[in-house]
C-alpha cells in the first residue's frame, strides 16, 4: 500500500481544494493511505475530508505569515508517517513540503500547480518571492502535476524546470453535478424572481484574479437593454459586507439585479438554475466551476485564459479578458438562442465533459502516476 500525504495551503472553499477532497474521497483505499495537512486552520473542505473518513491535520500557521513552528509541526507529522510520497498543493505547500522533505529525506515528493497567467502585482510581495523561490527550486521534486497545457507553459516561460511534467486535467463529479429541471424554479422562488428571468451566473471566491468588475461591468451594460437578466455572485467573500464589491455593483447601478449568495453547500443546485454560466478570470488553469456547469447542463461564456477555450471548445463561448463589452456579446448571443437552443448547447457540453473530464477517469490517472513514480 501507498501512503500519501497531501500538504495544501488552505482547506477553505477552493478549486484546488475541491479538487483534493474529489481525488482523495474516490482513491482505492486497498492500494492508497491518504492523509490531507493544511498550512492555516481545517476549513470546510477539510471538514468534508475527515467526514470521508480520511485523516486530516492542521499545521496552525497565520495566512501570509512563515512560521518555523508550522515548519516544526510538519517535520513531526512526516516522522509520525513515513510516507512514500510527499504531494504538496499549491506555491506555499510546494515550497515548505520541499524544505521539509528534503531535511527528512522523504522518499518521493510532487508539486501540484494550479494556476495559469498569474499577474503577481494583484497579491502580496510574500507570494510573488515564493513562486520565483519555487522556480529556482522546481527541479528537485520528482515531478510537477499541472491541471492545465496553460499552466505548464506559463511555469515554463516563469523558469520552471522540472524533471517531469505530469499533466492531469481537474476531475468533474457527473452525477453530482447534472440537469436539474425542478431546480430552475426553486432557485427562482426563493430569489424572489420571475420564472421567465435570465440568470447569470459567476461562481467564484472574491480575488482579483476572477475579475469580479469585468463580470460587473458587463452585466450593468446587459441590464440595460434586457429586462429579464438577472446576476447570481456565489463565492467567499461575495456578500453584502464585502465594501469593494458593494462599490462594484453600486458603479454599475445594478443593486437591484445582483444577488450575492456567498459561500453556499448547495452548488450543484445553484448551478443547475443557471441559464448561462460565466467565466471573467484573468487567470486560470483548469476551471472547476465552467466543468461543473456543462456537466449541468448549461452553457458557458468564458475568458480566454487557461485551458477554459479548451474546456468548453464548441459547446460554449470565449472572449477576450478584461473586455466587458465582449462578455456582454457572449451573453447575448447565447439569449438570442432561446431557452431551446441553450439546452441543446448545455447537453452538448455536458456530454463533452463525461466524455474527457469525468471524475472516475481522472482518479485513475493519479493512481495511475502515482504508482509509477515508486516503480522508477
Amino acid at each position: 500500500m501507498l501512503k500519501i500525504v497531501h500538504l495544501i495551503s488552505s482547506l477553505n472553499i477552493g478549486g484546488a481544494e475541491m479538487a483534493l477532497y474529489r481525488l482523495l474521497s474516490l482513491m482505492d483505499r486497498r492500494h492508497f493511505q491518504n492523509m490531507a495537512v493544511c498550512l492555516i486552520e481545517i476549513g470546510p473542505v477539510g471538514e468534508k475530508i475527515r467526514a470521508s473518513g480520511i485523516p486530516v491535520h492542521s499545521l496552525g500557521m497565520r495566512r501570509g505569515r512563515p512560521s518555523a513552528l508550522g515548519l516544526w509541526r510538519l517535520a513531526r507529522v512526516l516522522r509520525h508517517e513515513c510516507p512514500d510520497i510527499l504531494q504538496t498543493w499549491l506555491y506555499h505547500a510546494d515550497l515548505l513540503g520541499l524544505v521539509t522533505a528534503t531535511l527528512l529525506r522523504v522518499p518521493i515528493t510532487v508539486w501540484n500547480l494550479r494556476a495559469s497567467n498569474m499577474d503577481m502585482s494583484h497579491y502580496r510581495r510574500l507570494s510573488g518571492w515564493t513562486v520565483r523561490l519555487c522556480a529556482l527550486l522546481s527541479g528537485w521534486p520528482q515531478a510537477v502535476v499541472v491541471n492545465s497545457e496553460a499552466g505548464s507553459a506559463f511555469h515554463a516561460q516563469y523558469g520552471y524546470r522540472p524533471r517531469q511534467w505530469a499533466l492531469i486535467p481537474n476531475g468533474i463529479d457527473t452525477q453530482h453535478f447534472h440537469p436539474d429541471a425542478s431546480a430552475r424554479q426553486e432557485v427562482r422562488r426563493e430569489l424572489g424572481l420571475a420564472p421567465e428571468a435570465l440568470l447569470i451566473g459567476l461562481i467564484a471566491r472574491f480575488d482579483p484574479m476572477k475579475d469580479h468588475a469585468t463580470f460587473l461591468s458587463a452585466a450593468g451594460h446587459l441590464a440595460r437593454v434586457e429586462a429579464r437578466a438577472q446576476f447570481v455572485l456565489v463565492g467567499e467573500h461575495v456578500t453584502v459586507d464585502n465594501p469593494e464589491l458593494s462599490a462594484l455593483i453600486a458603479q454599475s447601478q445594478l443593486s437591484e439585479r445582483v444577488h450575492l449568495l456567498g459561500p453556499r453547500s448547495d452548488m450543484p443546485r445553484l448551478t443547475a438554475a443557471l441559464d448561462i454560466a460565466s467565466s471573467s478570470s484573468i487567470s486560470e488553469g483548469f476551471s472547476n466551476v465552467i466543468g461543473e456547469a456543462m456537466a449541468c447542463g448549461v452553457p458557458c461564456v468564458v475568458t480566454d485564459v487557461g485551458d477554459s477555450a479548451r474546456i468548453v471548445e464548441e459547446t460554449g463561448i470565449v472572449v477576450p479578458p478584461r473586455n466587458p463589452p465582449a462578455l456582454m456579446e457572449g451573453w447575448q448571443k447565447l439569449i438570442g438562442l432561446g431557452q431551446a437552443g441553450r439546452q441543446q448547447m448545455g447537453w452538448m457540453a455536458r456530454k463533452r465533459i463525461q466524455q474527457y473530464y469525468s471524475l472516475e477517469w481522472i482518479v485513475q490517472r493519479y493512481e495511475t502516476f502515482y504508482i509509477s513514480l515508486v516503480k522508477e
